[in-house]
């Protein structure tokens, strides 16, 4: 009965390319506990291995277990979600994914625990729709991050089961990627997000502009960033060439949403998520350039790699089984 009497907590593990997270949140969806982990990429490197990735998560989930641990004197666990694979698709893999999967599903087996697989993206899509206090429904997501650029159509179903469609996206670079080759041509240091969106905020010259490579619903990045580095050995102003990196890639999301043929009412919004879309200016711009639909953006704290989706998506399936056993 002692048992029956705890709060139900809901565990979500994500372990993506350079950040190891934990979150807990309660039946209610209450964020309980959220800690990240970034991994130790070294100075000057665009990057890390997968195996040096897998390696620094095995080293960082015990020390986030051991901290949300703490949340467990008067709570227990009723699911955990983990990130399996970087996409719901079939083929869609990354080793460092291996690392959540196997904690949750140890967790799960150890402690008689419903465990849900999931993925890195439906983590993303659903910190979003949580995070903007969204209600469930069929929305247009745009994910831009280092590891992904994509526009796809997303519905909720069922609680807490997304069906996603890609309707576009980067057929080369990333939106990240884009940005980190060329913050690091600049001196700045990997992730170069942040540095480079602040860097921007000096421009003094917005003539400059970089060049926009989209054919049909597919952006490429690869070009505008050769276009970037020719301006960079010829001296451009950085600030300058920063604030042209942004632009272009709200500009080439803004084009391509805006060219998808679209039903009357099919979506109740767009949302954008992923790290990309903490950049203020860039979701300005968007803003600004999408037109015909409502705009919401996950909260940059929950734009990033997190684990809060995850457990969010956890708490709704559990609760939708308990409710099916009535």
């Amino acid at each position: 009965m002692e048992e029956n009497r705890k709060q139900s907590l809901f565990l979500g593990l994500d372990t993506s390319a350079y950040t190891t997270s934990l979150a807990l949140v309660d039946r209610d969806e209450k964020l309980i506990f959220d800690k990240r982990l970034p991994l130790p990429v070294k100075e000057g490197s665009l990057g890390m291995r997968q195996s040096e990735a897998v390696f620094a998560h095995i080293t960082n989930m015990p020390y986030l277990w051991e901290k949300g641990a703490g949340f467990l004197k008067d709570s227990t666990i009723s699911a955990v979600a983990s990130s399996t694979r970087p996409r719901p698709v079939e083929g869609s893999y990354m080793p460092v994914f291996k690392v959540s999967e196997a904690f949750g599903s140890f967790l799960a087996q150890t402690m008689s625990l419903l465990f849900l697989p999931s993925s890195h993206q439906e983590g993303h899509v659903m910190a979003g729709l949580w995070s903007a206090g969204l209600p469930r429904g069929r929305y247009l997501v745009l994910h831009i991050s280092g590891g992904t650029t994509e526009i796809i159509a997303s519905d909720e179903e069922t609680e807490g089961q997304l069906k996603l469609e890609l309707r576009g996206g980067s057929t080369d670079l990333n939106a990240g990627q884009f940005i980190d080759r060329l913050g690091m041509a600049m001196g700045l240091q990997f992730p170069a997000g942040p540095q480079l969106e602040a860097l921007a905020a000096g421009c003094q010259e917005v003539d400059l502009t970089l060049p926009v490579a989209i054919k049909g619903t597919e952006i490429s990045f690869s070009g505008p960033a050769s276009h970037a580095e020719r301006l960079l050995e010829k001296g451009c102003n950085k600030a300058d060439l920063a604030r042209a990196i942004e632009i272009c890639i709200a500009d080439s999301i803004a084009i391509t949403v805006n060219r998808l043929p679209r039903e009357q009412n099919e979506f109740k919004g767009v949302l954008a998520v992923g790290g990309v879309t903490a950049n203020l200016f860039i979701r300005q711009r968007l803003k600004e350039k999408i037109t015909g639909k409502q705009l919401y953006f996950a909260h940059p704290r929950y734009a990033a790699d997190n684990a809060v989706g995850l457990a969010v998506q956890a708490a709704r399936i559990h609760k939708k089984i308990e409710l099916s056993k009535l």
